[in-house]
This record gives C-alpha cells, structure tokens and sequence, in this order.
C-alpha cells in the first residue's frame, strides 16, 4: 500500500531534523573559537531578562526596558569601579612589593620548618640541607693532602697558568693584551652589540604594544556585540521561543514546554544564584578581613568573589593567597582568616545555596567537579566557567527523558490493567 503523500512528509520530518541538527553542531564545533560573543551574549539576555520584564509590567516598552536595564546595571558598574579601582590597584602594587619578601620567607622559613616535621614524623628520609659554613672552601685553590705525602692543588675557574723560566706563574685571568689594545675592534663590537640590543628591545616593544592593543580592541568589540547580540535575543525572545516549539511535532510540544520550564528553574539557580552568591561571599569576606585587618584585604575579598564562580575549586583557590597573608601577620591572624572563610562556605553549603538556587538547581558534587574538570581541559577558563550551566542543562535533559519514560510505562501499565 502506498503512503498517502501526509504520511511521507511526517516519515520525512524527522530526517530532514536530525540532518539539520547535526550540521548545526558540526558548525559549532568547527567555528568554537569565535563563538564566546555569541555565549556571552546568551548568558547575558539569561540574567538580564527578568529585570527586563519587571521593567514590563510598568508598562515600559521592551526596547526601551532594554535601554534603561543597560543604563541602570552599566551605571552601576561603573561607579563601582571608579570607587574602588584606586583603592584596589594601591593595593595590587603594594601586593606586587611584596611578592618576592614573600617569597623568601616561604623558601626559608615555612619550607624548612614543614621538611623538620615530616622528617621528626619519619614520612621523610632527605637530609637536611647543608649550611653554608659547613660547604667546605669556597676559594679559587684548594689544597688536598695525598695518601703519599704530597698535596693536591685544585685550581678553580677564572684563574690562568703561565709558564716562566723559574717555574709556573699562577694569576688570576685576563682578557689579552692584544684585544685590548685594539681601539677599532672595540668601539666596532660596543656599536654592533648596541645596536643589535636595540633593534632587539624596539621590536619586543613594539610586538608588546601591538599585542596590548590588539587585546584591548578585541576586549571592547566583545563587550559591544555581546550587548548588541543579547538585546536582539531580549527583543525577540517569544519568536526565538516559538521556532523551536515549531520543531516538535503537534503532541509533543507540551512534553516540550515542561522541558523549557525544567530548564530554565535549573540554570535560574546555577546562573543567578551562584552571581548573587558570589556577591554575597565576597561582602562577607571583605567584612571579616577588613576586621581582623588583614593586609591587602580589599584585593582578597575581590579575589574570594570573583573566584566563587567556580564552585569548589575556586573556593580553594581563593582562600589560599588570603591564607599565606595572614600568616605573615601571625597564626593567630591566620587562624581567624581560615575560620572566617570556613564559616562563610558553611553559611553557603547550609543556607544560601538551598534558598537561592532551589532544589532543581542542584548537583552531585561529583558531577561538579566532573564537569569543572572535562570544561577546563577542552576550554580552559572559559569552559571552567561554562562548565556547570551546561551540567545544569544535561541534567535537565536527562530528568526529562527519564520522566518521560517513566510516564509512558505507567501509561501502559493503566492500559494493560
């Protein structure tokens, strides 16, 4: 029998999507490296768009809701780094001094004490590094006594040997008289060596400037075409919406829309919650910082908030520079820095995370850790910040099948009873 012409498009429609899907993805994955704006911009009109719509209900047209959205929020932004830049760049230099005191004192102090424990614990056998008085003599001649009497003279670098009719004269060594005394060659190899150490120093400086300002121009055209791109996403939002409804054939588009809800509560959480605890965290840290005056603090509790964007790992990042401060102001500093950032992520795991993000915004932290991971090794930076919004989305997917599935046996199981 042959189908009715209806009949083979419906058996044609699937094809012609599952085609069109994967020349999509093939796409994407070969033009990876310019799509960041196009991300960007997503996540943008993603935080954005409720304030946009609140703006809406006061009867504000979307374009202009748009406008005054980006006022408001760039606005803001730029007070707040105008406030505090100055403030947090002294410290960044000060920070910047003090690098290699730091340093020094971890090398000769803190890492020595730490080999002196673990080896009166016995988890290390390395002796001890030997002291410089006890490293022998350092000088240029150095005479060993020999099983037969004699002695053994070392001579060490930078010392000539020269023969005379009375012996051997021992002196320390010099350039030739003979290239000394050649004005011409000299003043010939101090221009070329200058020369060469200029043209080199020009052309580092030069290649130094045309990468600043090559990054700063792809910086600002980022930043425009991202907001450019996220208020055509904002403005058109309902058709973006109801194209990919028009994918899904008429009696699934309500199993559609029940996915688009799972969705959306999930990254609401992850996407939303985690900025406003990220604020969050970083007004707190700053307060406990500032109280046990820890130097430097408003550049840690800059570090702690900003970090917080990556759950877990950048938590332990940021506590560790903050950590190795305090302990230049002693362990009872330390100490209280420590608890105070202990007691902030407890305040997080226990309090904030439940009432923010909300139990459909919820993770393994395996599966955290998992993404964190996989996103940092393909993406780098990128894909460590990206790497849990699209575990959110995954995991959405997945409770969406499985529900689906599961609403399916149960309906079977009513038929066949």
């Amino acid at each position: 029998m042959t189908p009715s012409p209806a009949g083979a498009r419906r058996s044609r429609r699937p094809l012609f999507l599952w085609i069109s899907g994967l020349l999509v993805a093939s796409v994407v994955v070969a033009a990876h490296d310019v799509m960041l704006p196009f991300v960007l911009a997503a996540l943008v009109a993603y935080v954005v768009m409720p304030l946009v719509t609140l703006a809406e209900r006061r009867r504000v047209p979307r374009s202009a809701a748009i406008a005054l959205v980006y006022t408001v929020v760039l606005g803001a932004l730029f007070a707040v780094v105008q406030g505090t830049a100055p403030r947090i760049a002294f410290e960044f230099r000060n920070l910047g001094g003090e690098l290699p005191a730091l340093s020094a004192e971890v090398r000769d102090h803190w890492l020595p004490a730490a080999e002196d424990a673990l080896r009166a614990v016995g988890l290390t056998s390395a002796p001890p590094a030997p002291d410089e008085a006890d490293q022998g003599p350092t000088s240029a001649f150095v005479a060993r006594p020999q099983a037969d009497g004699s002695i053994a003279i070392d001579v060490g670098t930078g010392v000539g040997i020269t023969e005379t009719p009375h012996g051997f004269v021992v002196e320390p060594a010099h350039e030739k008289k003979d290239d000394l005394l050649e004005p011409n060659k000299l003043v010939a190899e101090a221009f070329g060596k200058t020369m060469a150490y200029a043209q080199h120093n020009s052309l580092e400086f030069a290649r130094a400037v045309r990468d600043f300002v090559a990054s700063v121009s792809r910086a600002v055209f980022i930043f425009f075409i991202t907001l450019m791109m996220a208020a055509y996403i904002m403005l058109t939002r309902e058709h973006i919406l109801a194209f990919f409804r028009s994918l899904v054939s008429e009696p699934s588009r309500a199993a559609f829309d029940a996915l688009v809800t799972r969705v959306d509560s999930g990254l609401a959480g992850v996407v939303r919650g985690q900025l406003i605890i990220c604020l969050i965290n970083g007004v707190l840290s700053a307060l406990g910082f500032a109280l046990v005056g820890l130097k430097y603090w408003p550049v840690m509790a800059l570090l702690a908030a900003v970090f917080s964007l990556v759950p877990i790992f950048g938590s332990i990042a940021s506590s560790v520079p903050a950590v190795a401060v305090a302990l230049t102001q002693g362990l009872g500093t330390a100490t209280f820095t420590l608890l105070w950032i202990v007691l902030i992520h407890q305040l997080e795991a226990n309090f904030l995370n439940p009432k923010i993000m909300g139990d459909a915004a919820k993770i393994h932290p395996v599966l955290v850790i998992f993404s964190l991971i996989v996103g940092e090794h393909f993406f780098h930076v990128v894909g460590a910040l990206l790497a849990v919004p699209t575990m959110s989305i995954a995991q959405s997917l997945f409770l969406h099948v499985r529900a689906t599935i599961d609403g399916a046996e149960a309906e079977m199981r009513e038929l066949k009873g």
